[in-house]
């Protein structure tokens, strides 16, 4: 389940997205679609120079729902069309997960488009909805659906590299919190409200969103939008490297860097800088940190060069 916010549908990344969609499908996964953009791209169509507020009175921004809700199905088939596959529109409404007649039809017609090898493109339908029992925003709706076809994973896209401790606008000390083991008040005080000026929702939003998956077994990313290759990064797991057992005390015991002579694995993708976990030959987690190189070239030197991998100062050890 992949859910893309407003902010970050635009041709440019829905049409890299569709790639990234497509190589998921031919590694044998079944990708479902949840795409806000409906009302911006609408409020382009109809101001295309710009210039003009988006209004608020909710009457008018169903109405310009209804002119955007074809474009932007269009710029998602145009994505998927090169790989040869096709998009399909599902629009959904609260009551289809209250009333359980609508429900079963729901998933049945989800369930169909998977079966015909079609790539469902789910959104709220805008613009007959009722503003009193409305979603608010689609990264509750992309938890609920992946509720519906038991997803397995739920990547949440936006535009910040993913939870931080901070609002980056606002705080430039603001880090990336690499994993969550529980949404707890404190969490939910950091992520804050509304995000973009374009979407409805927010990091608070993403993570009650994550709530609600985790309780039905989803596990959920929030990653950035505009990286190259989340998708697969998201469905690799979390990026880590594997050592030997004297690489493993030189980094416990020692406190030295994690060398390349020591890594005999590598594991997802990850760039220069990104955080990855450290395994030992047992396989368990014994320290995290920010890798100097590239997955690439971590796998290219393993066990054969002296090149820094971890910096000591950049790795902390975990129990």
């Amino acid at each position: 389940m992949v859910k893309v916010g407003s902010s970050s549908v635009t041709e440019k990344a829905v049409t890299r997205l569709c790639g990234e969609i497509a190589a998921a499908r031919e590694y044998g996964h079944v990708v479902v679609v949840v795409t806000s953009g409906a009302i911006a791209a609408g409020w382009a169509a109809l101001h295309p120079v710009g210039g003009r507020q988006r209004p608020a009175d909710p009457a008018i921004l169903q109405a310009v729902s209804a002119v955007g809700q074809h474009r932007l199905m269009r710029m998602w088939q145009d994505g998927l069309e090169p790989y040869g596959t096709l998009a399909g529109q599902v629009l959904l409404a609260p009551l289809d997960f209250v009333e359980r007649s609508q429900y079963l039809h729901a998933r049945g017609t989800l369930r169909r488009l998977i079966e015909l090898g079609v790539v469902p493109v789910v959104n709220e339908n805008d613009a007959i909805a009722d503003e009193e029992i409305r979603f608010g925003d689609n990264d509750r709706l992309a938890a609920l659906v992946a509720h519906l076809v038991t997803a397995r994973l739920l990547v949440l896209l936006t535009d910040t590299p993913g939870l931080l401790t901070a609002d980056p606008k606002r705080d430039r000390e603001a880090s990336l919190i690499e994993e969550v083991l529980e949404i707890d008040h404190e969490l939910e005080r950091v992520a804050g409200g509304r995000g973009s000026v374009v979407g409805s929702g927010g990091m608070a939003s993403k993570l009650a969103a994550a709530k609600i998956a985790t309780w039905s077994g989803v596990r959920t990313v929030i990653a950035d939008a505009s990286r190259e290759g989340v998708l697969a990064a998201a469905l690799a797991g979390d990026p880590g490297v594997t050592v030997d057992e004297g690489a493993r005390t030189a980094l416990t015991e020692r406190g030295r860097s994690l060398l390349a002579a020591g890594v005999v694995g590598c594991t997802g993708a990850f760039r220069s800088e990104d955080a990855v976990e450290i395994t030992g030959p047992d396989g368990k987690v014994f320290a995290k940190g920010l890798v100097r190189v590239p997955a690439a070239s971590a796998a290219e030197w393993m066990g054969r060069r002296s090149q820094i991998v971890v910096h000591r100062d950049d790795l902390v050890l975990v129990t």
